[in-house]
């Protein structure tokens, strides 16, 4: 048996699984529950295997309104898996987050990883909006949304930060996974003084 958080927004670690090319599988709901199924193409390199909650721990990154909450599930620090890199992140109300805007569009190690990203969005209260842009540095991607309760929002290319207005608390389930399964990535060069400011 799996699973003990009844709210994302308790902020307590999550029970995870991760599973191999080809494996069957079912799950088999005892309480409602909203189950998370993460996939990426794999090479066959990693058994099936629980992953938390022991071992992840909330971690605070960014600083003042940039401030937000991190549950590493499986990023490249903990071999786990082949491709995906899987995190969750909590946004205080009136706070950005994937903020200052970075991309990692290329596939140019160490520099930058190419890697496909989405974002699956809660709100607390459910019934409010967040917002969130991905846009490229040439302009040919510039799309800025507001995501609701339960939105996916995919990044192929390009930064893509998103904020929570006053009020309402947002969290995403990032995943990501590309050629390497490494996260390097590139600063907007219009937003890159506050990462040298705050550093």
């Amino acid at each position: 048996m799996l699973g003990e958080r009844m709210d994302v927004f308790d902020r307590t670690p999550p029970h995870c699984l991760y599973l191999p090319d080809g494996t069957d599988w079912e799950a088999v709901a005892e309480t409602a529950c909203t189950l998370a199924v993460c996939s990426a193409p794999g090479k066959g390199g990693h058994a099936a295997r629980r992953i938390g909650p022991q071992g992840i721990t909330l971690t605070e990154r960014g600083k003042g309104t940039n401030t937000r909450y991190v549950n590493n599930i499986a990023m490249e620090n903990e071999d786990y898996c082949d491709s995906l890199l899987v995190t969750e992140v909590f946004t205080p109300a009136g706070h950005w987050s994937s903020y200052p805007s970075h991309r990692h569009d290329e596939d140019d190690y160490p520099r930058i990883t190419y890697l496909e990203e989405t974002y699956y969005h809660r709100l607390n209260p459910d019934q409010g909006f967040g917002i969130q842009r991905v846009y490229t540095d040439d302009g040919t991607l510039d799309e800025t949304m507001a995501v609701a309760d339960g939105d996916v929002v995919l990044v192929p290319r390009g930064h893509h930060p998103c904020g929570a207005p006053y009020g309402f608390e947002m969290y995403y389930l990032n995943v990501m996974a590309g050629p390497l399964r490494k996260w390097r990535f590139v600063p907007d060069p219009n937003v890159e003084w506050i990462i040298n400011r705050d550093s």
